[in-house]
């Protein structure tokens, strides 16, 4: 019995510095940048062949930007877009690193996305975007910089089927939010040529 107790004691000690080892480089790069190890990323990231910038954690979904933006780390945030990530990029609630800004008040992380591209209208799972979560919020500065990103009032959640526009409408205490809703015209939906009959 005592035997049986060393020897596995010896198989877990040779086999955790193995299990160690095979940490795929992924999971390496996304714990460097969870922990702000900024020399390891850096060498991840210029190693030749690499292509971990937009890769996502298995459990969680999230990819380096996600995690940065919930760390409220801008300089990070611009580093990582010029290294070339992907401002678009979902988690695995469909959470884009812009509606992550917006959900933690990260307000000056807006223009920094929205350089890089980011896309202000795409919706999470539940059809929430950026700018229907900053109306809920009643966040009058993140509205206005999601609306100079060209973030569409009229796009509806899934949730209820109402947009930002209509949010901001129904709810008495949003009144400014309204205005400059108003003040922002409808965009005009493109028709759809087709056959007539």
């Amino acid at each position: 019995m005592m035997r049986k107790a060393l020897i596995s004691a010896a198989i877990l000690m040779l086999t955790a510095p193995v299990a160690a080892q095979q940490q795929s480089e992924s999971y390496k790069f996304l714990s460097a940048v969870r922990d702000a190890k900024g020399n390891d990323v850096i060498a991840m990231l210029d190693k030749p062949g690499s292509n971990i910038i937009n890769t996502r954690e298995v459990t969680s979904g999230d990819g380096a930007l996600h995690i940065v933006v919930k760390r409220g780390d801008s300089t990070y945030l611009r580093f990582l877009l010029q290294k070339g990530a992907d401002p678009n990029l979902r988690d695995g609630k469909g959470n884009t690193p812009m509606l992550l800004a917006v959900q933690g008040g990260q307000s000056d992380m807006i223009p920094i996305l929205s350089a890089a591209k980011a896309n202000p209208n795409l919706a999470n799972q539940t059809g929430i975007t950026p700018l229907i979560l900053a109306t809920q919020n009643r966040s009058i500065d993140m509205v206005r910089l999601l609306i100079a990103a060209k973030a569409d009032p009229d796009q509806q959640d899934r949730q209820t089927g109402q947009s930002a526009r209509e949010y901001a409408t129904n709810d008495p205490r949003n009144s400014a939010i309204a205005k400059i809703f108003a003040e922002t015209p409808k965009k005009t939906q493109a028709q759809v040529a087709g056959p007539k009959f």
